[in-house]
């Protein structure tokens, strides 16, 4: 019986579910350390297990991201060994992340609960602070599904959208950051993406504007960032990714002023385990048929 190795946490229902519809496998659930030699992976095992692995045929991610795996070799005595992401899974409660950031600082939101906190009533003040997202500005960096999403979100509110791709030209993108309220950043991780938005950028962005990045955190010089949040060149940003998770002690980002951290939860739901079963499952119907699955890694294209 051909075996499938299970590597995310499960609870004792959601492992009845995969032995009950993983009809004709025998699942063994692993520490995300324990060795094993399963011709189908489920989560994210550790990179030399992985690599150790000559008998793998398809590995199923938990996640989108798979820098960690990028720069393996696939190729196995059976053949080139597939791997899919979650490519699209995180749209809904990404973008939803986003849009409730941007609107916690426009509305005072974060600031007002900071007031609330210290038991520290300002009242008529607060409100020559606030904006309105209506009619704002926005600048979507990257045309996956979480902005694409976003943009379907933002459509009730009036707001301006441009897009750039991977193929973005730089007198565009300038222009773009120079006119633009927000700018929401989900690009995945590749050497083109690396760094990007740097001092430089930060300073083409209009004054006042709110950064977002909700991609990776490798996107972002982290430095350059809180010093424009410091100086008030951006008047605030959303930040779900970092370079270092958790984030260090006395990092920049836990003292920089109107910053909303979501600490990378920015994907997660309360069905979350449940829905990424429901993907395995499906592209596992796929696999067992001869039929790629769904989410298939291009590595050479880096998503």
């Amino acid at each position: 019986m051909t075996a499938i190795s299970v590597y995310l946490p499960l609870s004792a229902t959601q492992q009845d579910r995969l032995r009950r519809e993983a009809t004709g496998y025998k699942i063994q659930f692993c520490d995300v350390t324990a060795a094993c030699d399963s011709p189908v992976v489920f989560g994210n095992p550790d990179v030399r297990i992985v690599m150790a692995n000559q008998n793998l045929r398809w590995l199923q991610l938990e996640s989108v991201g798979f820098g960690e795996y990028a720069a393996l070799d696939w190729s196995r005595p059976s053949g080139t060994a597939l791997v899919s992401n979650l490519a699209g899974f995180f749209a809904d409660p990404v973008a939803e992340t986003a849009l409730a950031g941007v609107l916690a600082l426009y509305r005072g939101i974060d600031q007002l609960g900071d007031l609330r906190r210290r038991a520290e009533w300002i009242g008529d003040p607060v409100r020559a602070g606030l904006r309105l997202l209506t009619g704002a500005k926005v600048t979507l960096f990257g045309r996956g599904a979480i902005n694409a999403r976003l943009k379907q979100l933002l459509t009730p509110f009036g707001c301006t959208v441009v897009t750039f791709g991977s193929d973005w030209i730089e007198a565009d993108l300038e222009a773009a950051l120079a006119n633009s309220d927000i700018i929401v950043a989900t690009v995945p991780d590749t050497p083109s993406t690396r760094g990007l938005f740097d001092a430089r950028r930060f300073s083409q962005m209009k004054p006042g504007s709110v950064f977002c990045n909700l991609g990776r955190g490798s996107l972002v010089k982290e430095t350059a960032l809180a010093t424009a949040l410091n100086s008030g060149q951006l008047s605030g940003a959303v930040i779900d990714v970092t370079h270092d998770e958790p984030l260090p002690a006395g990092h920049p980002f836990w003292i920089t002023p109107n910053t909303i951290l979501t600490q990378h939860s920015g994907g997660g739901t309360s069905d979350e385990i449940d829905r990424k079963i429901n993907t395995f499952l499906t592209n596992l119907s796929l696999f067992r048929s001869g039929k790629p699955p769904l989410g298939l890694v291009d590595f050479t294209k880096g998503y």
